[in-house]
């Protein structure tokens, strides 16, 4: 029997203007860093706070590797350390429209964007009652970006 996906949530995260490192080894080098947000599914919600960020780079191929670290916090006080890394696809063009410094890109409609990014969101959480998080594994699946500074990246459960 293969695998299915059960919906855990949705991470909705607002981002700051990014740290360009330029053109490194790994590719085109950037830093997001994480602004705050909300989370919301059907066991879980809460906000995400501000700190931490996405070390993320685009190598010439178009090809995106994800790492962000940052924290949740539950609506009944929990924190949450995720670590949310994966790879994806983007030109670096669709990458300075999305995360670039033009207002006009704020009205972002994704016509022509080539996007795809799959992460493995990992959790790390005090026992209680999100201690589910830290027994069984997740899939992201980070969405096209509707609006600038923002990401929406929904999570999902792998299931037997």
């Amino acid at each position: 029997m293969a695998p299915t996906l059960k919906y855990a949530f949705t991470l909705n995260v607002d981002l700051s203007t990014p740290l360009n490192f330029g053109t490194t080894f790994n590719g085109d080098r950037r830093l997001i860093p994480i602004a705050g947000g909300t989370f919301e599914g059907p066991s879980i919600k809460g906000e995400i706070l501000s700190g931490g960020g996405d070390w993320n780079a685009v190598r010439a191929d178009g090809v995106v590797h994800v790492l962000a670290k940052y924290t949740l916090q539950t609506d009944d006080g929990y924190l949450i350390y995720i670590t949310n890394e994966g790879y994806g696809r983007a030109s670096q063009s669709d990458m300075e429209t999305v995360f670039g410094d033009n207002p006009s890109a704020a009205s972002l409609k994704n016509e022509g964007l080539d996007w795809y990014t799959i992460t493995s969101p990992r959790f790390e959480v005090a026992e209680g009652p999100h201690t589910w998080l830290t027994k069984a594994y997740f899939i992201g699946d980070l969405l096209p970006p509707d609006r600038k500074n923002h990401v929406k990246v929904e999570i999902y459960e792998v299931v037997r």
